[in-house]
């Protein structure tokens, strides 16, 4: 089957709208909930900066005879309203909602880097032009989150209201493995579906570290005593499957895929300057090693990937017979 380049431009601007929309959804109730004041004060400001956001990617699928898509808007706010739910429930709520806004921040950078992208090879300046427009926010959106990890794992510790901070490292351990599973599994299913040479070595690349990751975090666990929670493993590795059947629904596969593993690469990333953090107040400096070094290598696949929005754009392309 093949599509018009302007086509799929509509498509990738259709795709930004509801994520925009999860955005909305999200940001309009976790500033009530997010338990430290500077995350609270950073999702508050960016919320409006969102609005915008919205807004300038409507204008463009209007300009272009289109209109964003009801289902995907639905779902995707509905997604936002889920994850809201799980975040009030857990007694680290202040960390878990940072780590998966910064994660989320990632998302919107790929995917306005891919349309920008695309939009540029469709010779539609004003729609890369929004593009590159909306780029700073998110990025500066993310730098505030990042900036926030200090005052939100302190404020983690306080929430669940251990006195001893070496109970929680176990917990923040035991996290990291579940993120491992799903980023094996995740990076399994993208060296499986990518047509690209490039891509593909560096998926492989990162499932071989992500194999060693999850290898030295249940080492660390059964030094400390603990062991991997079985519930979240198997959790995890639900989601990757069911990621699996979304990147396969999807004509441009290729695109999906980097936008999500670059995704995936930041939340991992969060987690691990988390539990840092926490092995850190703990005095517990193996634990607090082996997550800087870990983390380290999760920023460094994250670069690899964000260095390959160009072939991922026009790989996407070439999947679904643009012209």
């Amino acid at each position: 089957m093949t599509t018009t380049i302007t086509t799929q431009l509509a498509g990738y601007l259709s795709d930004a709208h509801s994520i925009e929309e999860q955005a909305l959804a999200q940001l309009r109730s976790a500033p009530d909930m997010a338990g430290e004041d500077r995350l609270a004060a950073a999702l508050d400001a960016h919320l409006g900066e969102t609005e915008v956001h919205e807004r300038l990617v409507r204008e463009r699928l209007d300009a272009l005879g289109e209109s964003p898509s009801r289902m995907k808007d639905m779902i995707m706010a509905l997604g936002g309203k889920g994850f809201l739910a799980f975040a009030r429930s857990q007694p680290d709520t202040p960390g878990k909602l940072a780590a998966h806004a910064y994660s989320y921040e990632h998302l919107e950078i790929a995917s306005y880097e891919l349309l920008a992208r695309v939009a540029r090879l469709a010779g539609d300046a004003e729609t890369e032009q929004m593009a590159e427009r909306i780029l700073p926010d998110e990025r500066h959106m993310a730098e505030r989150l990042e900036g926030v990890f200090d005052d939100t794992v302190r404020a983690s510790l306080a929430a669940v209201g251990s006195t001893d901070a070496s109970e929680q490292v176990l917990s923040y351990l035991s996290d990291a493995h579940a993120l491992e599973q799903q980023s094996i599994g995740l990076l399994r299913r993208a060296v499986d579906v990518s047509t690209v040479p490039e891509l593909r070595d560096a998926y492989q690349g990162h499932l071989d570290e992500s194999e060693r990751h999850a290898a030295l975090i249940d080492r660390r666990l059964a030094e400390l005593g603990g062991s991997r929670s079985i519930v979240k493993d198997a959790a995890m590795r639900m989601g990757a499957v069911n990621w699996a059947t979304f990147f396969k629904a999807h004509p441009d596969t290729t695109g999906k895929v980097a936008a999500f593993a670059y995704a995936f690469e930041h939340l991992e990333i969060a987690g691990y300057e988390q539990l840092r953090r926490v092995a850190e107040t703990a005095g517990d400096a193996e634990t607090a090693r082996t997550a800087d070094e870990i983390c380290a290598e999760e920023r460094a696949a994250a670069a690899i990937l964000a260095g390959s929005w160009d072939i991922a754009a026009r790989a996407a392309l070439d999947e679904v017979g643009a012209r």
